[in-house]
């Protein structure tokens, strides 16, 4: 239940690699997992129903969106079939036994955890692997192996509508990786403290002969690392740390950075990323790889979708998707692509339908992270009038601050709105990037058409 999404899509997959016969339901699908689960024949059913459980599946799997009152649930719950959270099934069938690496954080999990995956896997480790998006070398999001490690991204976010504990619990940490730590989660979390307590717990289960490998750049995260119980590791760009980056070359196609012993070279862009890879070394030397190990796969990883990917090229303006939804991710993404187009004009379409971007929790944060674009489109407010007034997002406020920054700005209530808005505009050589952790009405597909037509 829930199979649209990235995690549980790509297990379903590598489930039915197994043998087993897989079916799913969910209210709704986009590409890239429609595509990715039509491709390997996995039958989707569009919306809930009891009719979807007529065939008495074996087991059901619920995604931590489903909720009570689903008539599924309801079904299960009334005839007592076997069920269980998705973490649940990882920690029982895939991980127990494994070395398991788990990638955590507010920012960066699906990269780093990516990049991990490929390092072992290019370097003949074979290991499973469960990541929360495409990584491009691989081609789904899971894998299954008899290796004796699994590397796993970690998310924060609770297990299922039964167990409000963060998914990364169940998945039994021999190295944790703790990339960043910031608020999020607004319908989860009620502060700062109540992820950091989350991630206390996820600290707490790593064990003696493990490791901690935290970023030491965080202010966040320092209160956490003052531990006994288990090796603890900092790695990032100031002084103080155990593995530290220096000599940083920003470039437009790559990053360089050094190491005491080596210097490193990736295809991704930013400072952002440049921690990502850190934390990868970090683990990736702990658990016995050469560094030249490292940049062999380093030198063939192709990324991911949805991270700073760039869609096409139409009527020579560049269309970028990003998955990015959280005032940190935006900001850090605008900055690389200030890297890699240095002299282009930069458009921000932005989607707020997160739970917590739709509040205002981060009313001020949010117009502080297009800093780095041009002209800035946001998108009406998902589900606004589901939230009590004083919990909302002020869209009006956000384009005022906006404008102040010297900012172009518009709030528009649908896609052709905002297609209508940029399609006169845009010039050949702009760079227009989309965030958005949904499928956004098909926009990218849309703005391609739509500026491969002639102007005026």
């Amino acid at each position: 239940m829930g199979i649209g999404g990235t995690a549980m899509a790509s297990v379903a997959a590598a489930v039915q690699d197994r043998g087993l016969v897989v079916t799913g339901s969910d209210q709704n699908i986009y590409p890239p997992m429609s595509t990715f689960l039509a491709d390997r024949g996995i039958a989707v059913m569009l919306g809930y129903a009891e009719a979807n459980l007529a065939h008495q599946p074996d087991l059901v799997v619920i995604g931590n969106a489903i909720s009570r009152g689903n008539p599924e649930v309801e079904l299960v719950l009334e005839r007592k079939l076997r069920y269980c959270s998705l973490p649940e099934l990882l920690k029982a069938v895939f991980i127990q036994g494994k070395r398991s690496l788990v990638v955590t954080g507010t920012h960066g999990k699906t990269t780093t955890t990516s990049l991990l995956a490929w390092v072992f896997a290019h370097s003949g480790r074979n290991p499973s692997y469960l990541i929360g998006g495409i990584p491009t070398n691989f081609g789904q999001g899971a894998r299954f192996t008899d290796s004796e490690w699994f590397i796993i991204e970690g998310d924060e976010y609770d297990t299922a509508f039964f167990d409000k504990r963060s998914k990364f619990v169940h998945y039994q940490p021999e190295v944790a990786i703790v990339n960043n730590l910031e608020f999020d989660h607004a319908d989860i979390f009620t502060d700062l403290a109540a992820v950091q307590l989350t991630f206390k717990r996820l600290i707490n289960l790593v064990p003696r002969n493990g490791l901690l490998l935290a970023n030491g750049d965080d202010p966040n995260l320092a209160p956490l690392l003052g531990i006994k119980h288990c090796p603890v590791r900092r790695f990032g760009l100031g002084a103080g740390n155990d593995w530290r980056a220096e000599n940083l070359a920003l470039q437009p196609t790559a990053s360089e950075f050094s190491t005491p012993e080596f210097r490193f070279r990736l295809g991704l862009l930013g400072e952002l990323n440049v921690r990502n890879a850190l934390g990868v070394v970090a683990c990736a030397r702990h658990c016995g790889l050469t560094n030249e190990e490292i940049q062999a796969a380093f030198d063939t990883f192709q990324g991911i979708k949805r991270r700073l990917e760039v869609r096409g090229v139409s009527g020579g303006v560049t269309v970028v998707d990003d998955f990015g939804h959280h005032p940190t991710a935006i900001r850090e993404t605008l900055r690389a692509l200030r890297v890699k187009y240095p002299a282009q004009k930069v458009w921000a379409v932005f989607e707020p339908r997160t739970n917590t971007t739709r509040r205002n929790v981060f009313q001020t944060e949010l117009a502080e992270s297009f800093v780095d674009a041009d002209e800035v489109v946001i998108a009406e407010v998902a589900r606004l009038d589901l939230l009590a007034p004083h919990e909302r997002l002020d869209p009006a406020r956000l384009m005022k601050e906006l404008r102040a920054g010297g900012r172009n700005a518009a709030y528009l209530p649908t896609v052709e709105a905002i297609l209508d808005h940029i399609a006169p505009s845009v010039a050949p050589g702009d760079v227009v990037c989309v965030f958005s952790n949904g499928g956004f009405g098909g926009i990218h597909g849309k703005m391609l058409e739509r500026f491969a037509a002639p102007r005026a």
